[in-house]
């Protein structure tokens, strides 16, 4: 890996993709550590690479942060001066769009509503992330209001950021919500990016994208200075090129934050990821194969079977879990839960926004959307919106279908698999990205049971049909996100990244 000096990069365009392209932060920090490029260099180059290809490719970055370039010398000057501390020191990053950086670039969560949303402050989780050394290059698209405005919204969409498109195929659907957080690593405009998940939002578009997809147990990360969704289920994940890249991040994004309740037990449950992570973990471990996910799509089924096969030499026991009680009970639990907690947990996160003029209510989105209709609601509108305008969190219905969904999907569903033995469960994350469209519902995808259960789910490249990546889901049990990256780890070294 060749590379400039501070700010530059080097010679043409495709000097500077050879900086970037594909690259991981294991090699990236290599190189760096090996003074064989800076961040100046690398920050330079994934700049031009976006101003190069993003507008008529993925339109994966919604905004590149102004000071980006200028971190870069800092951390170039630290490190030639001996103080470069921090396992992601100089590594550039992209940011979700819904997640508070203090750079100033608004956090508008895909919504002209929040256009001017410059709050000057960094979510915890990227204040963690800028203590291990990295720079943020700038904000990802995403679904807008993270695909929580309409039942048919189109994934990758939002008002401010246009439609973000898989770099893989520009007419198929990136996924959502972390659309442009996956479609910017894909295409090489970062290494690696932050995105949310609710209910599949960082699993299903790095999957159709051909990449690493963390969702950890709901707890571990702070979510403060997040736009919210649901206080029951919303986390920060991770997408990266390699399950080591993803080890990394949560190592250095883990741990409590006093102002986020949910995160309590995260101090004393996180441990160094990357360092357990091991090649021959799959060895002697029970994995319950959830067959009730499969049989939709026969290419899918096929790379499937390849990877069982893969599991198999590896050591792995595979146990047939064919059905999962519940399974209506628990979607239609959740359609409750985050329709009533995104009308309380936006009404609490627009409270807290400085300056004047700024939505803090639910009421006054719906209203905006109405009175901006030409250019928000052009191509679908805003009935969950409306739906969770009319919710109380104070509703028995409410709590009913909270404790029921958590407990059928939790303890009584999946906790009662690993409870009999098995060390986690597998299944294909999604079919292949299919065409840009509006959201159609459809049958259960493997996202959801974790999500509601909070329990931890990767997906890994499994392999493609055709030129479309098709991923393969790790579910574990709450806090075993060790295990369950070093099984996906596993997997990963025997099939190979591509």
């Amino acid at each position: 890996m060749g590379g400039g000096g501070g700010g530059g990069g080097g010679g043409g365009a495709m000097d500077r993709d050879k900086l970037v392209e594909g690259q991981t932060i294991a090699i990236l920090a290599a190189a760096l550590r090996e003074r064989r490029t800076t961040s100046g260099a690398l920050v330079a180059a994934y700049l031009d690479r976006i101003a190069r290809i993003d507008a008529d490719g993925p339109r994966a970055v919604l905004a590149v942060n102004p000071g980006a370039l200028a971190e870069a010398r800092v951390k170039d000057a630290e490190r030639a001066a001996g103080r470069a501390g921090g396992a992601l020191h100089g590594i550039p990053i992209l940011v979700k769009d819904n997640t508070e950086t203090a750079d100033p670039l608004p956090t508008t969560a895909g919504s002209l509503a929040l256009a001017r949303n410059v709050t000057g402050r960094d979510a915890p989780v990227v204040a963690r992330l800028r203590a291990a050394g990295a720079i943020v290059l700038g904000k990802a698209n995403l679904t807008e209001w993270s695909n929580m405005r309409d039942s048919r919204a189109i994934s990758g969409w939002s008002a401010v950021g246009g439609q973000t498109r898989n770099p893989l195929a520009l007419d198929r659907t990136p996924g959502g919500s972390s659309s442009g957080s996956a479609a910017g690593v894909a295409a090489s405009l970062a290494p690696v990016a932050l995105g949310t998940e609710t209910d599949g939002s960082v699993t299903h578009p790095a999957s159709f994208t051909g990449l690493v997809g963390l969702k950890p147990t709901v707890g571990l990360l702070s979510r403060r200075h997040v736009v919210p969704i649901s206080e029951s289920q919303d986390t920060v994940g991770a997408i990266t090129r390699t399950v080591a890249d993803a080890a990394l991040l949560m190592t250095v994004m883990a741990g409590t934050d006093p102002l986020d309740p949910a995160t309590a037990k995260a101090d004393s449950r996180r441990t160094d990821y990357a360092a357990a992570l091991d090649s021959a973990a799959l060895g002697g471990r029970r994995l319950g194969v959830l067959w009730f996910l499969t049989g939709r799509n026969a290419d899918t089924d096929a790379l499937f079977d390849a990877a069982l096969a893969t599991l198999r030499r590896a050591g792995a026991e595979l146990i047939d879990v064919p059905t999962f009680d519940g399974i209506d009970a628990i979607r239609a639990a959740e359609r409750i839960v985050l329709r009533t907690e995104l009308k309380t947990g936006l009404a609490a996160y627009l409270g807290s926004l400085p300056g004047e003029g700024m939505p803090r209510s639910l009421s006054d989105l719906i209203a905006f959307n109405e009175a901006h209709a030409s250019v928000e609601m052009n191509l679908f509108g805003q009935d969950v919106f409306e739906a969770a305008e009319q919710t109380s969190a104070d509703d028995p219905a409410y709590l009913d279908a909270r404790a029921t969904g958590q407990r059928l999907a939790g303890p009584a569903g999946l906790g009662r698999l690993f409870a009999s033995g098995l060390d986690a469960l597998i299944a294909p994350t999604r079919d292949s990205a299919g065409p840009i469209a509006p959201a159609s519902g459809g049958p259960l995808n493997t996202a959801c049971l974790p999500a509601v259960a909070g329990y931890p789910h990767i997906t890994v490249p499994m392999g493609r049909v055709g030129p479309l990546p098709v991923g393969l889901s790790f579910i574990g049990p709450a806090w075993s996100e060790a295990s369950l990256l070093g099984l996906a780890f596993a997997y990963e070294q025997r099939r190979g990244t591509a």
